[in-house]
């Protein structure tokens, strides 16, 4: 409770995406984050922070201090993380992000905090579970989802698990969705449960056994602020982060 009496808004943490500019007179690192994720989480009632890469023995620190945790999507996950040679098509690694998000996902399931991974972030949480990745999409399927020219548009369905978590999350077991990937999750980690599918058999999302306050989705929610089924995700977030901020 506030001091007023109110309830606490949840307070999220989002994973920053790391990225090097030019500052006069250095180059400098800059810890960033969309706009799209703050604006949602805002939107479903949370107060969004940003959060550097650390080194990946502060996550425990850093995420006992939030109510939930959002990983966002981003360049590739070093294959290397899941036993495997780059494929040429493997791009935007970032070897101490990978290592970052990998904590937090992992200190994030054991504490049982409400997490949304969207993108790169259900990619990150299936590798932490040892799970695999395609490492390119089009190669595997024959079938490009990478539409940034339609980003904030439904590009193709998608097919949700009748009984799952994500289909009770979005009140629906069909959806269209935008695209922006070129990876997605190959074969499941420990406990991960596809749920979604879209029409080349590519993963879109998943549940993850035993963690009901987790969600993974493949495209971008947080680019879709007017559609009222992708923002149930948000909502249904911020909703499960809010039993904890007490």
């Amino acid at each position: 409770m506030t001091g007023s009496g109110r309830p606490r808004r949840p307070v999220i943490g989002i994973s920053a995406y790391p990225r090097a500019v030019d500052v006069v007179p250095v180059r400098t690192r800059l810890h960033t984050i969309s706009s799209a994720y703050v604006d949602a989480l805002v939107r479903a009632g949370a107060v969004p922070v940003v959060l550097p890469v650390l080194a990946p023995a502060l996550a425990s620190d850093a995420l006992a201090r939030l109510d939930g945790l959002v990983l966002p999507g981003g360049g590739d996950v070093d294959p290397a993380r899941y036993r495997e040679v780059a494929a040429p098509e493997t791009a935007g690694i970032d070897a101490e992000r990978d290592a970052w998000e990998l904590a937090c996902a992992s200190t994030a399931l054991e504490a049982g905090l409400p997490l949304l991974a969207i993108c790169r972030g259900a990619q990150v949480l299936n590798v932490a579970l040892g799970g695999s990745l395609v490492q390119h999409v089009p190669g595997a399927t024959g079938v490009s989802h990478s539409c940034s020219a339609h980003h904030a548009e439904p590009v193709h369905p998608v097919q949700l698990a009748r009984s799952s978590r994500l289909a009770e999350r979005l009140g629906v077991t069909e959806l269209g969705t935008n695209s922006l990937h070129h990876q997605s999750v190959g074969h499941p980690g420990d406990g991960v449960v596809p749920t979604a599918w879209a029409p080349d058999g590519t993963i879109e999302g998943f549940d993850v056994e035993g963690h009901p306050e987790v969600a993974a989705v493949q495209w971008h929610p947080e680019l879709m602020p007017d559609d009222p089924v992708q923002q149930r995700l948000f909502s249904d977030f911020v909703t499960s982060a809010s039993q904890r901020a007490v």
